[in-house]
């Protein structure tokens, strides 16, 4: 069962894309990559990424994983972005956003947007009802900061030093009606 109101093929941003929920051994090198790209991730938050789409393909959606593609159409093996969250454990329909990330040279495009909005609807439709989203404080986040906001997110906390002294983790909510 696909999680994507209308997976396949659309325009965005000018840009012929092909959207998908199936995960794919190619993914592990794609994930890498798109987390390369953005030069937002250190070494190793981007083996966190990768290791999030092992636990995918090795336990399926028994992972709590979930994630989406943008692929190129027609396809070239590469993604130009992605987007993974699950439920939040011990929890009624909270579900954590973990990562939403597109390749460097295809930003601005409108993709991160797509990949935000078809992860909010593929939640609401596993019955989640309230994405929480974290982030770094440091100014390098400061448009992943306003990506959020301008898309109906509030920030719910901020906790000082989490990440390293003067680096705090803000914790973004958006809840689905």
């Amino acid at each position: 069962m696909s999680l994507l109101a209308a997976p396949g093929r659309r325009t965005v941003g000018g840009v012929s894309i092909f959207l998908r929920d199936e995960v794919h051994p190619g993914d592990l090198a794609g994930v890498r990559r798109i987390a390369e790209s953005t030069g937002f991730f250190s070494p190793a938050e981007i083996e966190l990424a990768v290791e999030l789409v092992q636990a995918r393909l090795a336990q399926g959606v028994l992972s709590g994983y979930h994630f989406l593609f943008v692929d190129p159409d027609p396809p070239s093996g590469q993604s130009l972005g992605y987007s993974c969250f699950g439920p939040i454990p011990c929890t009624v329909s909270s579900f954590d956003l973990y990562w939403i990330a597109v390749q460097d040279r295809f930003r601005d495009l409108g993709l991160g947007t797509l990949l935000l909005t078809e992860s909010e609807g593929a939640i609401r439709s596993i019955g989640g009802s309230r994405v929480y989203v974290e982030t770094s404080s440091r100014s390098q986040y400061e448009s992943t900061r306003m990506f959020y906001s301008r898309r109906g997110y509030r920030q719910e906390a901020l906790i000082p030093d989490f990440y390293a002294p003067g680096d705090a983790k803000i914790i973004y909510l958006k809840e689905l009606l």
